[in-house]
């Protein structure tokens, strides 16, 4: 049995278009199941985990001069820029509880099965056992480890965070495609394979094997009227302003 699965691919916004986007779907009531939206940043953008302080990000110079936004969604700071983004809203069930953590299979483990297509092999992260003792964190997402991370040769290419909101789950998630000036330290699938992926072929690839995973039937949209008078409050009053950025 399938399920309505409506697709929003995106043109290149700011960092609290973004953020504010993802938001609105998961706070509307227009469409009560699935929603799967790409999308992608119009210039490089430092996202900020909902618990980090925004004086940590003094300890990556390279990103200084790059516009910051805070996520609503925990985990550590991203710099998106050669990237494809990911979202995807969907309401808690008995297939996704309240931990959700079925989603991140989903999506990941459909990942792999793309990127394998493009004849590039990766894995998910799996935790050492005995788990090695916790040091502090990296600043950077993409510098941690967690169980079912998607990793090549050691890297991380894709990790993904999630938040709640009643009985709706939002988890997005970024997919390095290349190394950003701002972030030379991290390698993307290009400096890793050597391989420039079509960006148009491997969303589009992407997109038909999530849909398989959820058993969803695609339903290309564009956002609501409704949503996108909720987007532009939000971006105004929460992402784009200066005191939910600051706020630790």
């Amino acid at each position: 049995m399938t399920v309505p699965l409506r697709v929003i691919i995106d043109s290149p916004a700011s960092g609290a278009w973004n953020m504010a986007v993802d938001e609105a779907i998961l706070q509307s009531t227009a469409f009560d199941g699935l929603t799967l939206r790409f999308y992608q940043w119009a210039e490089p953008t430092l996202s900020l985990g909902y618990f980090q302080a925004l004086t940590d990000r003094l300890q990556h110079p390279a990103s200084l001069g790059c516009s910051v936004v805070r996520r609503a969604s925990g985990g550590g700071a991203i710099l998106h820029d050669r990237e494809l983004t990911y979202s995807l809203i969907a309401p808690v069930s008995e297939r996704f509880g309240a931990a959700a953590h079925e989603l991140y299979l989903i999506a990941h483990r459909s990942l792999c099965v793309v990127l394998a297509d493009f004849g590039v092999r990766v894995s998910l992260y799996e935790v050492p056992s005995p788990a090695l003792p916790k040091a502090a964190e990296p600043f950077l997402c993409f510098q941690r480890r967690s169980g079912g991370d998607v990793v090549l040769a050691g890297a991380k290419i894709c990790g993904s965070a999630q938040r709640r909101h009643l009985s709706r789950v939002l988890q997005h998630g970024s997919v390095l495609l290349g190394s950003s000036l701002a972030a030379p330290e991290l390698p993307g699938l290009l400096e890793l394979t050597g391989m420039a992926i079509d960006l148009a072929d491997f969303r589009g690839a992407w997109l038909a094997q999530l849909a398989q995973s959820l058993h969803g039937n695609i339903v290309p949209a564009e956002l609501t009227a409704a949503e996108v008078e909720a987007v532009s409050q939000i971006s105004q009053g929460k992402f784009g302003n200066h005191k939910w950025t600051a706020k630790r």
